[in-house]
């Protein structure tokens, strides 16, 4: 009875959201920190001209790798694009965003991050800056990063 209705089920179609279901959409999963210093500044890192989006002002951070969790990747990419070592104990989650990219979904996790060890160091953008949240709303920022300053600035 219960593999007919199954079978039953997965014929019919009742409407729009069937088609949806059965067509995914790709995701990409990427995580971002707002580095925040003594004085409630935030890091921001300025995207180089050659990759899309670039001279907008975004939270450093990338993609996460097949096997890895969200904090190790983050941990990982820090690293990779600032020079600066921090701990996965270090990352408070903060919020995230969702942003569609044609023909897939970005899905964006910001974490808070007040300690690291290192000074930033400019190596995959084309300039940085420490700003305060209310600053950030008057920088050009990729769609997905914009609802986050009002977070940032309730946190801070």
């Amino acid at each position: 009875m219960a593999q007919e209705l199954t079978k039953s089920m997965q014929s019919e179609s009742t409407g729009p959201e069937d088609k949806i279901a059965a067509s995914p959409r790709a995701r990409l999963l990427v995580v971002a920190a707002a580095l925040v210093d003594a004085d409630g500044r935030v890091l921001l890192q300025q995207r180089p001209e050659g990759k899309s989006m670039a001279g907008l002002w975004e939270f450093p951070g990338g993609k996460i790798e097949p096997g890895e969790t969200p904090e190790a990747a983050l941990v990982r990419e820090l690293e990779e694009e600032l020079g600066i070592r921090t701990y996965e104990s270090c990352l408070a989650p903060a919020t995230f965003a969702a942003e569609s990219l044609g023909e897939s979904d970005l899905v964006l996790l910001l974490y808070v991050c007040r300690k690291w060890s290192g000074v930033p160091e400019l190596r995959h953008a084309s300039a940085l800056q420490w700003v305060r949240p209310a600053q950030m709303f008057a920088l050009p920022m990729p769609p997905a990063d914009l609802p986050m300053i009002g977070v940032l600035e309730a946190l801070i």
